[in-house]
C-alpha cells in the first residue's frame, strides 16, 4: 500500500460470517472492530464501520432454524436484530471511549441527488463531533429493486459518498488467490492489483450460509472503490487487530487494490453508483466507439433505439448494438423526445422538438463511461 498519501479516513467492512457465533454474535470480534477504531481515533483518523448480522442477530433471538430466505422473513428478522446489533456495538465502543451512531441505508437513499447530498452531510456531522457511523443496509423495508444486494457493495458506495481515503474489506480468507486456497493447494495470494479486469477469473462468488456476498462481490467493491480514487485493502478478519497499526505503516497480510490514476469525483459519482437508471438508450457501433474511445457527448445521429420511460434530466443507461452497457448519464430529452430524434442529425433533430435548442441527448459531462 502506498505511503504517499496519509490516511485520515477509513470506511471498515465486516460480514455476517465473521460475526456469528453459536448464539448469535460473535462478541469477540465486535471488541476487536472497537479497538482498531480507537487506536485509529488516537492516530487522527476517521472512521466508518459497515456492517452486517442484523438478520443473523434477529434469526438467533427468533429461535429459526437457518437464516430466511424470502424477502418478508429477512426483513422481520432484521427488525428484531437491528437493535440487538448496535446495542452491542454501543457496548464495545464505549469500553473504548467511543460513540457510534446507527444509520440505516437503502438504494432509495442514494438514488435522488438531493437526498445523496443529505446523506454525505450527516456522515461529515457525526464525523465532525467525534461520532464512529455504523452502517447498515435498511432491510426491513428495503425491496429488490432498491436493494444494495449484499455489505460489499454497499460499503463501497459510502466510501465514495464520504471520499473515504481507505476501503477495508474483512473476508475469512488472508486476500485474492489465483484460485480456492480451501481447494488448490497451488494457489497464490496475489498482494497487489493494479487491473481488476484481469483477476476477475479468480473470484469464486460462493457465499456463506450466513452471508450474502462472496470474493466476486468484494471485487465488485473493490472496483467501485478504485474508480472513485480510493484504494481498497482485502484481508482476514480473524487478524483485524493488525489494522490498529495501520497508521505507523504497517500494513497487514491481504490484497491492495490500487486506486485509478483518474477518479470519478462529485456528480460523476453519482451518475455511476448512486443513481438508479430509468431506461436504456441503444446506440450504434460508431457512436459506442465515440464515446468509449472518442471521449464524445451522444448525439441523436447514433441513436438506434430506447427502452423505458423517462423525464428530461433523468438517469439513464447507453447500451451497444450488442448489447452491453457502454456508459450511464443524464438525458437532456425525454424517452418519447428520444424516439422522435434517433437517428437524425442536429438541426432536424433540434427542429423535431420545439423547445430544445441542444445538439447533446447525453452531454460527455453529465456521463460515466462503463
Amino acid at each position: 500500500m502506498p505511503a504517499e498519501k496519509p490516511l485520515k479516513r477509513i470506511v471498515l467492512k465486516i460480514g455476517s460470517h465473521a460475526l456469528s457465533a453459536g448464539d448469535g454474535l460473535n462478541g469477540a470480534t465486535m471488541d476487536r472492530l472497537a479497538y482498531v477504531a480507537s487506536a485509529w481515533r488516537r492516530s487522527g483518523l476517521e472512521t466508518i464501520l459497515v456492517t452486517s448480522g442484523a438478520v443473523t442477530a434477529g434469526t438467533h433471538r427468533l429461535r429459526l432454524d437457518r437464516r430466511p430466505r424470502d424477502i418478508a422473513g429477512r426483513q422481520a428478522a432484521a427488525a428484531v436484530g437491528q437493535g440487538i446489533l448496535i446495542e452491542k456495538y454501543s457496548y464495545f465502543f464505549e469500553k473504548y471511549g467511543l460513540i457510534c451512531a446507527q444509520i440505516l441505508l437503502s438504494r432509495a437513499d442514494l438514488v435522488d441527488a438531493s437526498h445523496y447530498n443529505a446523506a454525505r452531510n450527516t456522515f461529515a456531522r457525526l464525523l465532525a463531533l467525534g461520532v464512529v457511523p455504523i452502517v447498515n443496509e435498511n432491510d426491513t423495508v428495503a425491496y429488490e429493486e432498491l436493494c444494495f444486494g449484499d455489505n460489499d457493495r454497499l460499503s463501497a458506495q459510502v466510501a465514495g459518498l464520504v471520499s473515504a481515503d481507505l476501503l477495508v474489506l474483512l473476508t475469512d480468507v488472508d486476500g485474492l488467490y489465483t484460485g480456492n486456497p480451501r481447494r488448490d493447494g497451488d494457489a497464490r495470494l496475489i498482494p497487489r492489483v493494479e487491473d481488476i479486469g484481469a483477476v476477475k477469473a479468480y473470484a469464486d462468488g460462493a457465499g456463506t450460509a450466513e452471508g450474502t456476498g462472496g470474493m466476486r462481490t468484494k471485487l465488485q467493491a473493490a472496483e467501485i472503490a478504485t474508480r472513485c480514487g480510493i484504494g481498497a485493502l482485502l484481508l482476514n478478519g480473524g487478524r483485524a487487530e493488525e489494522l490498529a497499526a495501520l497508521p505507523e505503516g504497517r500494513v497487514p497480510v491481504g490484497t491492495y487494490f490500487v486506486p485509478a490514476a483518474r477518479a470519478l469525483k462529485g456528480k460523476k459519482r453519482w451518475i455511476a453508483y448512486g443513481a438508479r437508471s430509468l431506461g436504456s438508450i441503444i446506440v450504434d457501433a460508431g457512436a459506442a466507439a465515440a464515446l468509449r474511445d472518442g471521449g464524445k457527448s451522444l448525439l441523436a445521429s447514433g441513436i438506434t433505439g430506447a427502452k423505458g420511460r423517462w423525464e428530461r434530466r433523468d438517469p439513464v443507461k447507453i447500451i451497444g448494438p450488442d448489447g452491453e452497457e457502454v456508459a450511464r448519464g443524464i438525458a437532456e430529452l425525454s424517452s418519447d423526445e428520444v424516439l422522435t430524434v434517433r437517428g437524425r442529425g442536429s438541426g432536424e433533430a433540434s427542429r423535431r422538438v420545439s423547445d430544445w435548442r441542444g445538439d447533446e441527448i447525453v452531454h460527455r459531462d453529465n456521463m460515466v463511461i462503463h
